[in-house]
């Protein structure tokens, strides 16, 4: 079955809290992580990862924390995906590992369709926004 990981989950909670408020608000990685009951550690390394990125500001400081860098609608789905995991989530191994993945590769009925499904997917990570999720 087709999953995203809960790093991308963590990242895209925290990017749809963001979005929520004006932009340039900012939060704190220990009250996102409070809020949403989030493992703290792993939170604050994927907001790194998104300041990284140029997804989201990272301020210093007392009032320090993070803050959108862009418009919720600039942002991507794909975009968050790629920066997290840097690979896309695949329905089927023989897209991710090949034709040595699977014995029925070359007689395989549903490779195409599956294919297909893949290409739609991709897609659809690709267009939606990180604003349609608020």
């Amino acid at each position: 079955m087709l999953q995203l990981s809960k790093k991308v989950e963590y990242g895209l909670i925290a990017l749809r809290h963001m979005a929520m408020k004006p932009l340039g608000t900012v939060f704190t990685a220990k009250e996102l992580a409070k809020e949403y009951d989030l493992p703290y550690e792993l939170l604050a390394k994927i907001l790194q990862k998104l300041a990284r990125a140029g997804m989201v500001r990272s301020l210093q400081g007392v009032r320090g924390g993070y803050s959108l860098a862009k418009r919720a609608d600039e942002l991507t789905v794909a975009d968050v995906i790629n920066v997290i995991e840097e690979t896309r989530p695949m329905v089927a191994e023989c897209y991710t590992e090949g034709p040595e993945s699977c014995y029925l590769f070359g007689s395989c009925t549903i490779r195409r369709p599956l294919g297909k499904l893949q290409r739609n997917l991709n897609v659809l990570f690709d267009e939606m926004t990180v604003q349609e999720i608020v």
